[in-house]
């Protein structure tokens, strides 16, 4: 009787009679950070395509984040708003995958927000799958107290030099007391890449202007695409050549060289530990982890142009060519989920038969 008590209170607590109701079982969760006003008609963010294409017409009440989720009718779909930064981020992921009205340990997860773009790899309005999330635990040094040849004063905790791991060495994975780095199904990201490179991107006459004060970076001139790239998220909404640099290093470094640095962001390490922490517990699996993040701006100023200018100025089209490729590349992998389910759900894409 006492146990049933528990449970009677536990259900209660996460959505009334609703609790008791054969579980939700998503096929695809799309994971958001943020939404710009209303969740429909109006300016978006990153949201609201996915509320007003897919028809995510179903409010289900959500304690544990900062907005309610939302689903469609035959609720192949579910999506989460997490709310911005790491410490939203991560809480709000674990409150989902704890949530007894769902069953997600055959869902596949797909974060599909806005990023910062190393102009190396891209124009704005790219998207890349990530095959490592990396965070940002670390020391640092004010610059202006920093020995002088150093490029950057943030390094490993443990280490004495930035660009280098300890002496000692210390387990950086997701177990370890340091998690600096999350390797992704690989496999999974090769597929997700296959089935939406060829997704056509915005490539606006607005943004071929912009893309002329970056002529000094090939990449930057060929138009928006979807490629492979590594996100790298921090608490630290940082912008400028020095950082980006760091970031440049940070990924390889904690990789085992195999990362490369693209897309800035401040949640997916978060969302990473917390699936990390659920494929452990039997609620979620982490096979079926994507991150896609686009890029609404880049990491560093243009060429001759005052770092804070460039950290302060409007997004190109005002983020919607990102909004649009998180959109567009996510919503074709989702689809293809959904429609071979009889496959998928069994079996992950480029896992062995």
């Amino acid at each position: 009787m006492r146990r049933f008590g528990l449970f009677l209170i536990f259900a209660l607590m996460f959505g009334g009679p609703a609790a008791f109701a054969e579980p939700i079982k998503p096929k695809v969760v799309v994971v958001t950070t943020f939404e710009v006003g209303a969740d429909t008609g109006d300016k978006p963010g990153e949201l609201q395509h996915w509320v007003e294409r897919e028809k995510l017409t179903e409010t289900i009440p959500f304690a544990g984040g900062p907005h309610a989720l939302l689903t469609n009718k035959d609720q192949s779909i579910l999506a989460i708003t997490t709310g911005m930064s790491l410490i939203n981020a991560g809480p709000s992921i674990m409150a989902l995958g704890t949530d007894p009205r769902f069953d997600l340990t055959k869902s596949y997860w797909i974060v599909a927000g806005i990023a910062g773009l190393d102009p190396e790899l891209g124009a704005i309005g790219s998207g890349a799958w990530a095959k490592y999330v990396v965070s940002d635990i670390a020391q640092s040094i004010d610059m202006r107290e920093a020995p002088k040849d150093w490029p950057y004063g943030i390094y490993v905790a443990g280490a004495d030099w930035p660009n280098e791991l300890p002496t000692k060495a210390e387990d950086i994975g997701p177990d370890g007391p340091y998690p600096l780095a999350y390797a992704l199904n690989g496999a999974l990201t090769d597929w997700a890449y296959a089935q939406s490179r060829n997704v056509k991107l915005d490539y606006t006459p607005e943004m071929k202007a912009f893309a002329k004060r970056w002529t000094s970076y090939p990449a930057t001139q060929k138009g928006p695409t979807v490629f492979i790239g590594d996100s790298f998220a921090s608490n630290h909404y940082w912008h400028g050549e020095h950082l980006n640099r760091y970031a440049r290093d940070w990924v390889p470094l904690l990789t085992g060289g195999k990362g490369k640095f693209a897309m800035s962001n401040m949640e997916d390490s978060a969302i990473a530990a917390a699936l990390h922490r659920l494929d452990n517990m039997g609620r979620a699996d982490w096979n079926r982890f994507m991150v896609l993040r686009t890029a609404s701006n880049y990491t560093m100023p243009a060429p001759k142009q005052d770092t804070n200018d460039s950290l302060t100025e409007a997004y190109p089209g005002e983020g919607r060519p990102a909004y649009e490729a998180a959109y567009r590349a996510g919503a074709k992998v989702a689809h293809t989920l959904i429609d071979g389910w009889n496959r998928y759900e069994s079996q992950v894409p480029g896992s062995a038969k």
